[in-house]
């Protein structure tokens, strides 16, 4: 069993509902306090991901990235990504048993601009348009599997490190050298079945989680029912399903913290995502899989 330190914030929560009657006698009133039934819901919890497919040799590379000036205060980028061994629009051969958010297009890529939120790219292709003022910025793309879990294998990823300076034209900066943490899953809307489990995953940069060295910091909380949260530290890196949040406005804090339990230096180290969770059938969730230990 995998196992990490989790810091829980609260154990749980209770929703209350209740039929009201319609007359005004006492005992139409007691009857209607007896209907008053607390259902509490389960603690907030990660759990591992079971063992994905693999792709060995499977590779990403930057073909190409240029710049055009468009208007006076800001410059078309395009990218054109080269990408080897994985096969992109393909449905990962699990995707049936994982019992998550399965994108019906198929396996693709995670482009990720500083730090918000990834455009999946099914044709190994951008574009993005950015204000000519000299601010840097830092891309990572990697290879994801058809329900959004990254492949983590070495070449599967690059990062990218540019500036657009005032004439709109593109400039290449050093390869970062800090570590850096990217944020990826939970994104968007979840319904019915999907929200049973939420992917978390992400991607970490110039470092490696370790029990004595970098680690995440992960605050999960349902904005709808304050009480379910959940505050926890990684120290290996694969991916987790949240489970038990509830349904609701819910968010995703993401921080990566050195073995002293501060704050990383350096760019691209802390990220935040809001997400929704909404109602349907749960029923044919798959069984849950081994609890991370609290």
């Amino acid at each position: 069993m995998r196992s990490h330190t989790l810091l829980i914030s609260a154990a749980g929560a209770a929703l209350f509902f209740a039929s009201c009657g319609s007359g005004d006698t006492n005992k139409d009133k007691a009857a209607t306090a007896d209907s008053v039934v607390a259902v509490h819901l389960s603690p907030v919890a990660l759990a591992a991901v079971t063992p994905s497919p693999e792709f060995p040799g499977a590779a990403l590379n930057i073909a190409s990235v240029k710049a055009e000036k468009v208007g006076q205060d800001s410059a078309k980028v395009s990218f054109e990504f080269g990408v080897k061994n994985y096969e992109l629009k393909m449905q990962t051969a699990d995707k049936g048993s994982k019992m998550c958010n399965n994108s019906d297009k198929g396996q693709h890529i995670h482009f990720i601009l500083d730090n918000g939120p990834y455009k999946a790219l099914y044709e190994p292709k951008n574009e993005v348009t950015l204000p000519n003022d000299g601010k840097e910025h830092y891309l990572v793309a990697f290879l994801s599997r058809s329900y959004h879990e990254s492949i983590k294998t070495k070449g599967a990823a690059v990062v990218y490190h540019f500036k657009i300076d005032e004439k709109g034209a593109l400039k290449k900066l050093d390869d970062p050298k800090a570590p850096m943490l990217f944020y990826s899953r939970p994104k968007g809307d979840y319904m019915g079945k999907d929200v049973a489990n939420v992917l978390l995953d992400f991607y970490v940069w110039n470092c490696s989680l370790a029990p004595d060295g970098y680690k995440v910091k992960a605050e999960i909380s349902n904005e709808t029912i304050p009480a379910q949260q959940l505050t926890t530290t990684i120290d290996k890196w694969e991916p987790h399903f949240i489970q038990n949040l509830g349904l609701g406005k819910c968010k995703v804090s993401l921080s990566l913290i050195d073995k002293d339990g501060k704050a990383a230096d350096g760019p691209m180290t802390t990220a935040s995502r809001e997400f929704n969770l909404a109602a349907g059938d749960v029923s044919a969730t798959a069984p849950k899989a081994d609890t991370v230990k609290k």
